[in-house]
């Protein structure tokens, strides 16, 4: 089956939503949107922070918002990309509140901001402690309330089409790259062709290629892995933020319960279980320090004292505030018998968020010709070597626009590409086939956790990068026997992202920002 469509969109969190309803806006053509699983399941809903946004004139600006997201970033961060993000950040606030998305506001009406780590001023805007669930589900509501916009949920795009697919050998070194739509597996199991004249990729993450993470099983990087296999160019990949404080759960990893920055932000101290606190050992900004020290610092206590976890102590503050502030995060420590005015929450660093991806411009235009990349699976170059927190929503809406804008100029120049051939969905899936599957996922998380993680050396990721070698040349050859299924295109795109991780972090001979290895612990410049 070939369907046709101006506007594919692959990705249903903040950055796709707004992508979607911005063009539709416009009037421009047709507009569908692809989803892996249902429209409200995205790291968007996982975001509990808050969005980064200089509101509050009186006593901030956009310069130190700028100035604090350079430093987050390790002074490696793209200064134009910072200085668009930070300044048109306002104006796209107000556009997620036409769009009915509620943040919380003082008696007076003004925005409820909150301070959090690396932050110089209070300018994250919230919604207690669930702001992307607020935000999905605002932005839910006005796509399905558009009728121009296509939704199309269990729907998983396989590969991106390009030139290849039409017998033309590509490379990374090919002038003029071009896509021109996807194919995607439908619930019925077959893989149908979706012509496009513009795609975007707005796939989220990939902390799922890790043992631990903040984000739901869905994030395996499928949209870095679509790029790259297609000879798009990706960057940073050694950057992958852990969040200091995910609720310590060994029954809960995909995702782990995220305990929100905010907390600290609000008071909350990092201790030992024995109630010592530690972080005056690493950074004078002590537990508002930003995540890559705070991260490492309890990664190191961890293994000094040969405990699972350490702890966040709110037990000063006032209860009712408390209860007040964080009701999602009171609740569920509460079913785990942890009553946060009164007892220690039990923290551990997780996989979090991907700082580099597919590299965009200002715009969100990849290297590949009428392929746009937006929100985490982007890397637009604002991050830099650390993301300062909140900064990624308010990044996605930023770059929604900006490529919505650019794409609508352009979106009547382009053609369908008749031209495509239909996907080849011969093979069959057997059990014992499926359950190599599941465990080859299994190897690839132990991989990445063992060596790939906040603390690395040459020894670890090379040894990484021989097992997943093997992994890849096993998963090739099943995937091309089999037919295709979401479980085994799911574990090709976790292999090639963490092949990308592991050779972005062997190529990275210092540390910096979120990489730290034992081999090179300090700065180039710094030697």
């Amino acid at each position: 089956m070939v369907y046709k469509y101006d506007f594919l969109v692959i990705g249903a969190g903040v950055a796709g939503m707004s992508y979607a309803l911005k063009v539709a806006r416009e009037k421009k053509g047709t507009v569908c949107m692809i989803c892996k699983t249902s429209l409200d399941e995205a790291n968007t809903s996982f975001a509990q922070g808050g969005v980064a946004s200089v509101t509050n004139m009186a006593v901030d600006d956009f310069d130190k918002h700028i100035e604090d997201t350079m430093i987050a970033g390790d002074y490696i961060s793209d200064r134009a990309a910072v200085e668009q993000v930070v300044r048109q950040a306002p104006s796209q606030i107000q556009e997620l509140v036409q769009w009915g998305v509620n943040f919380d506001r003082k008696q007076d009406g003004s925005f409820d901001l909150h301070r959090e780590g690396g932050h110089s001023e209070f300018r994250i805007l919230h919604h207690a402690d669930d702001t992307g669930a607020e935000i999905q589900r605002g932005l839910m509501a006005a796509v399905r309330a558009c009728p121009d916009i296509i939704v199309k949920e269990n729907h998983f795009a396989v590969e991106i089409i390009t030139q290849h697919h039409l017998g033309v050998r590509v490379t990374r070194r090919s002038p003029h790259i071009r896509c021109y739509g996807a194919y995607v597996l439908e619930p019925s199991g077959a893989v149908d062709t979706y012509l496009a004249k513009v795609t975007v990729l707005c796939t989220g993450g990939c902390g799922a290629v890790y043992l631990t993470t903040s984000n739901p099983v869905i994030a395996t990087g499928d949209g870095i892995a679509m790029a790259y296999r297609a000879k798009g160019t990706v960057q940073d990949m050694e950057f992958v933020q852990f969040h200091p404080t995910v609720l310590h759960n060994p029954k809960e990893t995909h995702p782990a319960y995220l305990i929100t920055e905010a907390m600290r932000g609000y008071g909350g101290i990092l201790k030992l279980p024995n109630g010592e606190t530690f972080m005056e050992k690493y950074d004078e900004r002590l537990s508002l320090a930003p995540r890559d020290i705070v991260a490492r610092a309890i990664d190191k206590e961890m293994k000094i004292h040969g405990i699972d976890h350490v702890c966040l102590d709110v037990t000063h503050k006032d209860p009712a505030e408390t209860r007040k502030h964080f009701p999602n995060i009171y609740q569920k420590c509460l079913s785990m018998g942890i009553d946060i005015t009164t007892d220690y929450i039990p923290v551990r660093p997780a996989a979090h968020y991907m700082c580099g991806g597919i590299k965009v411009d200002l715009n969100g235009q990849t290297s590949i010709e009428r392929l746009y990349a937006l929100g985490e699976c982007s890397c637009t170059g604002l991050h830099g070597g650390n993301r300062l927190a909140s900064n990624s929503l308010i990044e996605a809406v930023v770059y929604a626009d900006t490529a919505a804008k650019d794409s609508v100029k352009h979106v009547d120049l382009y053609d369908f590409n008749e031209q495509v051939p239909e996907w080849n969905d011969e093979g069959t899936m057997t059990n014992e086939e499926k359950v190599l599957i599941t465990q080859s996922i299994k190897e690839v998380n132990q991989i990445m956790a063992n060596y790939v993680g906040i603390v690395r050396s040459d020894l670890r990721l090379h040894r990484a990068w021989d097992r997943l070698d093997m992994l890849y040349e096993e998963t090739e050859r099943l995937f091309k026997r089999v037919k295709a299924s979401r479980d085994i295109c799911e574990l090709r795109n976790m292999i090639n992202v963490g092949y990308l991780i592991t050779r972005f972090a062997l190529e990275r001979k210092e540390s910096r920002g979120l990489h730290f290895t034992i081999d090179y612990p300090v700065h180039a410049y710094d030697k």
